[in-house]
């Protein structure tokens, strides 16, 4: 019989028989680890499985390189999305438009809004 865990806020109760129980403070309960990153392909697992055979280091620091180098690789270009080239476009303006003129295009509408 798998024994029950009861959670209560100054002691974890552990009964292991009927009518057997044992208190533990909750300072004697271990730490809790630190978030994972679960990733459900196929083959990024496969990947990191021959990467870290290959190279004898932990899937896990296999897999923070290669996202601290594409990171890097992202801001070493400049751009993080293809929209940012658009936006670099728009911030540059049209250079070879005078100062001073607009798109008004008056010379070709009479008063009512209507082509000429």
């Amino acid at each position: 019989m798998k024994p029950k865990q009861f959670q209560f806020p100054q002691a974890r109760i552990v009964t292991s028989r009927p009518r057997v129980v044992s208190v533990r403070p909750l300072e004697a309960r271990p730490e809790m680890s630190e978030p994972q990153l679960s990733i459900r392909s196929a083959k990024a697992k496969a990947l990191a499985q021959a990467l870290a055979r290959r190279t004898g280091m932990p899937m896990n620091r296999l897999v923070e390189q290669a996202l601290e180098r594409l990171d890097g690789d992202l801001r070493a270009g400049g751009r993080a999305h293809p929209i940012d080239a658009v936006w670099e476009l728009a911030a540059e303006g049209r250079p070879d438009v005078k100062p001073g003129a607009t798109s008004a295009h008056d010379d070709l509408y009479d008063a009512a809004g209507l082509p000429r």
